[in-house]
């Protein structure tokens, strides 16, 4: 629980006290403190933690002292890591004197809403199978400063909450996160935040002739969903569509992932997750715009009836794709997303899938691949990504696209190499995309963590769900 202090009594306070210090301090109640302390370690240097017990003169159990003295100007990163460090040091009640942080950032609103998503972000926890598993601790923690911040307070908190949402989606197994339990996570999400939606069903998304996208499903006993979310609170007619892969479990199907491969890919709808936590995001702040949310939910399995190389399937766009690979499943389902948002009169479409390893390969797990057809909707989403430090790297899609035309039996192939692999995932969406302006962000390097992080523990990280919310404020 959050809560707003405009006033503390430093003295009388009973809660452990959060305080920033640098070389230049304010002449107050902890002067004496900090002075002794600086006799005995480098207090004030940047990101050190020392936590100081009152013996008298104050009643608060602990004060924690978060050194910020650094040689050069602060960026949004410098923001996080003290914010990680107080969400860390975090075991009882508390408060933040956020006024003897703004050093880090004189925007008190910005500041404070920072502080509060990485606290979220950080105390993370998923635990759910632990038969002995830690309760999480709900402490109450109050931010004191001369601005009333009590609104930045519930944005922070709302950036937190909804990212984490998106990565208990992306951390549950397989047999939790089927086609089926996304969508009703989905529908109950969409009347949560009172949203129009609608879930169709197998013979509704056969009926649509979206043969790509249940090519896919055909291996899996477990029916697809086709997930549509419509938020609507902007003047204008423009409608922003984020579409998402749902690929609930990836085993390569009949060109199957080696073991190696095989595990972790209950994240393959990672993407599905990201763009969930991003409408939760954008109807919790209520933002004045129209987004839609499609998401073609399935899984990519073995069967008896299950696609295999040399198969030719036939999008909804009725153009035809031949099979070369039935582990480049992904873009089979996006091409169709992409061409029923166009077809419900999307303005814009971003879509975001773990897609490729080749983006891996490319650039590594830090850093999101992005590509475009509109340099200036990608600049649109670049800039949001510097807002929440999620690192976007554009790479090229242009002159991939005649490759992904080169078949002697169909329209297109679904795997022209793995020279450019990331590219080639990329360029054949693209061509679905037709002249919508569109861009496709390969998050499969970011969207899941080996180990813990400056952001929270290992497993999902909830990319992206918060620079594409960020791209409507």
């Amino acid at each position: 629980m959050y809560n707003y202090l405009s006033t503390l009594n430093v003295k009388k306070e009973t809660k452990t006290i959060f305080w920033g210090v640098t070389e230049k301090m304010e002449d107050n109640e902890l002067a004496p403190i900090i002075n002794e302390l600086k006799l005995r370690k480098k207090v004030t240097s940047f990101g050190e933690v020392t936590d100081y017990y009152p013996l008298q003169d104050f009643s608060c159990p602990k004060i924690t002292f978060i050194g910020l003295e650094k040689g050069s100007n602060f960026a949004l990163k410098d923001i996080y890591k003290i914010a990680a460090k107080i969400a860390k040091s975090i075991d009882n009640d508390s408060v933040i004197c956020l006024d003897s942080f703004s050093t880090l950032e004189n925007n008190h609103d910005l500041l404070c809403e920072k502080f509060i998503e990485v606290i979220e972000l950080v105390n993370y926890t998923f635990n759910n199978y632990k038969t002995n598993k830690k309760e999480k601790k709900n402490y109450t923690i109050s931010i004191n400063s001369k601005s009333d911040v009590s609104k930045a307070m519930d944005l922070g908190f709302i950036n937190g909450d909804a990212t984490n949402h998106a990565r208990d989606l992306v951390n549950e197994p397989r047999n939790k996160m089927t086609p089926a339990v996304l969508a009703n996570y989905a529908e109950n999400l969409a009347k949560k935040l009172k949203i129009a939606y609608k879930i169709y069903d197998k013979p509704e998304i056969e009926k649509l002739g979206m043969g790509a996208f249940l090519a896919v499903n055909k291996g899996s006993k477990e029916p697809c969903k086709l997930i549509h979310l419509k938020y609507r609170n902007g003047a204008s007619n423009e409608i922003t569509t984020l579409v998402g892969k749902g690929l609930t479990y990836d085993s390569g199907g009949y060109s199957l992932k080696p073991k190696n491969g095989m595990a972790g890919m209950k994240g393959d709808m990672g993407g599905a997750a990201s763009v969930l936590g991003a409408i939760e995001i954008i109807a919790r702040k209520n933002l004045l715009v129209n987004v839609d949310v499609v998401i073609a939910a399935t899984e990519n399995l073995i069967s008896d009836d299950a696609i295999v190389p040399d198969d030719i399937v036939t999008a909804m766009n009725g153009k035809t794709i031949e099979i070369l690979n039935t582990d480049a499943e992904g873009r089979l389902t996006l091409v169709d997303a992409v061409t029923f948002a166009r077809k419900n009169n999307a303005s814009r479409i971003i879509d975001v899938a773990t897609l490729t390893g080749g983006v891996v390969t490319a650039l590594g797990t830090e850093i999101t691949g992005a590509f475009t057809n509109d340099k200036e909707f990608l600049n649109l989403v670049k800039l949001a990504s510097e807002k929440t430090g999620e690192e976007i790297w554009e790479l090229p899609v242009e002159q991939f696209r005649e490759r992904c035309k080169k078949s002697e039996v169909a329209d297109y192939n679904n795997s022209p190499g793995r020279d450019g692999h990331a590219s080639f995932g990329a360029a054949i969406i693209r061509e679905f995309a037709e002249d919508t302006p569109w861009v496709h962000l390969d998050i499969a390097g970011t969207s899941s963590k080996q180990s813990s992080h400056l952001l929270g523990p290992e497993g999902a990280t909830g990319i992206m769900a918060r620079t594409l919310a960020k791209v409507f404020e």
